[in-house]
């Protein structure tokens, strides 16, 4: 992989590897953009079949974390670190402990959170060691629950431009990973009324946690998902799952869900959905209420503020939809005009020195 050809393509900072052999931790750190702010993105813990899959998936995820927080209004950079490891073996104290060093040496530049593998009482393991991790048990917590709430409304924003109306009583989803998101994405849906809801799963364990909490919803097949005859299709696993291959068998009307870099080609794949008249709510976008959430840990946590940021995922996800419309284009090319835009006025505003 031609690493600097990619960071000056899409205007990277900061690419840092780093391994302790005490521990076995071997992991990668990208700063993307740090013009509105220090970059914050979470930590994924991930069994890369090699090194150049991590390096690609952190490139990738730090860019989409930039996006997410100017297109949320929030005062961050973009960011974000990959450990590549077996999440079964290698996950105690030390391995942590020396994350969060590594994080401190970063001085601010990054501060992290929970991702894939990693979670809030990892996360007390880092904090011994960097006061740059958000998420934390005893003040944000868990964002997961956020991150759906977030795609709950930014779904309801989809059905009202699709169907004429916001509600979720009696439409069909689909959703495609049932882990942290996918599971508190399926307990809104369902309490709010919602119709048939089929999901698939590749762990075990969360597939009986589904079948168990939600006896009405029904198991697919992983390769089955997309077929499905539905109104929404919910991604809420890893990337890159709208594809040449998936996209012409959805039968759905939008594709709306927690997952990061669902398009796997953003430009290709954005515009084969627009064409198939199929109405994408851009993933930076709908899954970034785990991030305003634990920004609001940077401000002095209060829940009801932060519940109150995330449900203006729906306010924001109507503004894309109608500069899609406006401009003629698919709606993630749309969402990245919003956030360049935000990210160059701030940068105008900053151009000159000013005390404080």
């Amino acid at each position: 992989m031609k690493k600097f050809e990619y960071m000056e393509k899409h205007g990277y900072e900061q690419l840092v590897y780093f391994h302790d052999k005490a521990t076995g931790l071997k992991g990668i750190t990208c700063i993307h953009n740090t013009t509105l702010g220090p970059a914050l993105g979470g930590t994924r813990l991930w069994n890369y079949d090699n090194e150049d899959d991590a390096t690609l998936d952190v490139l990738r995820l730090a860019r989409g974390m930039t996006y997410k927080a100017a297109a949320a209004g929030l005062n961050l950079g973009g960011g974000k670190t990959v450990l590549i490891g077996d999440a079964e073996k290698v996950k105690n104290e030390g391995y942590f402990r020396g994350l969060g060093r590594y994080v401190q040496t970063l001085n601010g530049r990054y501060i992290t959170a929970e991702d894939v593998n990693v979670h809030a009482k990892d996360l007390d393991f880092v904090n011994m060691e960097t006061d740059f991790v958000v998420g934390l048990k005893h003040k944000s917590g868990n964002p997961s629950p956020m991150t759906s709430l977030g795609c709950f409304h930014g779904i309801r924003a989809s059905l009202k431009v699709i169907f004429g109306s916001d509600s979720i009583v009696g439409r069909t989803f689909a959703v495609q990973g049932a882990g942290e998101t996918g599971d508190y994405l399926i307990e809104y849906l369902r309490d709010a009324g919602a119709g048939q809801i089929y999901f698939t799963e590749i762990n075990e364990k969360h597939i009986k946690k589904i079948g168990e909490k939600y006896p009405e919803v029904t198991f697919v097949e992983p390769d089955k998902i997309y077929e499905l005859d539905v109104d929404v299709f919910a991604p809420c696993a890893l990337g890159a799952v709208m594809n040449d291959k998936t996209i012409p068998r959805l039968k759905c009307k939008i594709v709306a869900g927690t997952a990061n870099n669902v398009l796997d080609d953003e430009q290709k794949h954005g515009l084969m959905l627009k064409e198939a008249g199929i109405l994408y709510a851009p993933d930076f976008v709908i899954n970034a209420g785990g991030l305003i959430n634990v920004y609001h840990e940077l401000q002095g946590y209060k829940r009801e503020n932060a519940v109150n940021d995330i449900e203006k995922i729906y306010d924001r996800l109507e503004l894309i939809y109608k500069l899609a419309e406006e401009k003629d284009t698919d709606t993630q090319e749309a969402a990245k005009i919003f956030a360049k835009d935000r990210i160059a006025t701030i940068s105008t505003v900053r151009s000159n020195f000013v005390k404080r």
